[in-house]
């Protein structure tokens, strides 16, 4: 009775380790962001301000707070951005309640990158986190496939190597998720970033970021593929002592 238990919850913790793990790796949400210019050409008040108002010119205090807003979203396929005209920069009300359908995407590199600097070239960690992503997403899928024959069988063996491929691929996925947030928290590539584009292209650029649901389907993923692998590891021990 005990072992019929343990094995639904094994297959139910599988089940939604693979579910969120194909959610994390399948959408582009693991970052949302935003990038405002809030430069001013020269205008009456630039020219009151410098004592260039000329005599007919007519000052109006009119402030517009719409701007326009450039978004990003990224994942492991795809970078997405369009414009925007507004005053609403709440992230995560623009992105699933107004999103528009025209879009630019290209494929996902780690943001903010590339831009024209080679000392910045991040090739080596995009490639690093790439690989553990995929086989994390391979592993638990085979882990998923091996559970399911092992099933009919009862076969100790395969409940063994479902197991220890869980355990795998959410090893995998702890390090694609450490990795994301050291890229984006810990190394000093964003800041490099922001002021790469005050100097070069806008002195009044600012960057608005926050972590998307693809990011945050990971670590749930990670969490119920240790703990599915750890119990059909367990099953497939008893198992063994049961037939021995």
């Amino acid at each position: 009775m005990k072992l019929h238990v343990a094995l639904f919850f094994a297959g139910l913790f599988g089940a939604l380790a693979t579910l969120f793990i194909l959610l994390s790796f399948g959408t582009d949400y693991w970052l949302l962001a935003s990038e405002t210019c809030n430069s001013h050409s020269n205008g009456p008040a630039e020219r009151w301000s410098t004592g260039k108002l000329d005599r007919g010119d007519v000052m109006v205090n009119q402030v517009s707070e719409d701007q326009n807003i450039t978004f990003h979203h990224e994942g492991f396929f795809w970078r997405c951005s369009f414009n925007d005209i507004t005053n609403d920069d709440d992230l995560w009300k623009f992105w699933f309640e107004n999103q528009p359908h025209a879009r630019e995407c290209k494929p996902a590199y780690l943001l903010p990158f590339p831009f024209p600097d080679q000392i910045y070239n991040t090739t080596i960690y995009r490639g690093f986190w790439s690989i553990s992503m995929l086989l994390g997403v391979a592993a638990v899928v085979a882990g998923g496939f091996i559970i399911i024959c092992a099933a009919p069988f009862g076969s100790h063996r395969l409940y063994k190597a479902g197991g220890g491929l869980y355990l795998i691929s959410g090893f995998f996925l702890l390090v694609v998720t450490v990795m994301y947030v050291f890229w984006l928290d810990v190394l000093d590539v964003i800041s490099s970033y922001k002021e790469y584009q005050k100097s070069n292209k806008c002195p009044d650029f600012e960057l608005s970021m926050t972590y998307g649901l693809s990011f945050m389907f990971a670590p749930v993923g990670v969490f119920f593929c240790l703990l599915s692998g750890l119990l059909f590891l367990v099953i497939g021990r008893t198992v063994k002592h049961h037939y021995n």
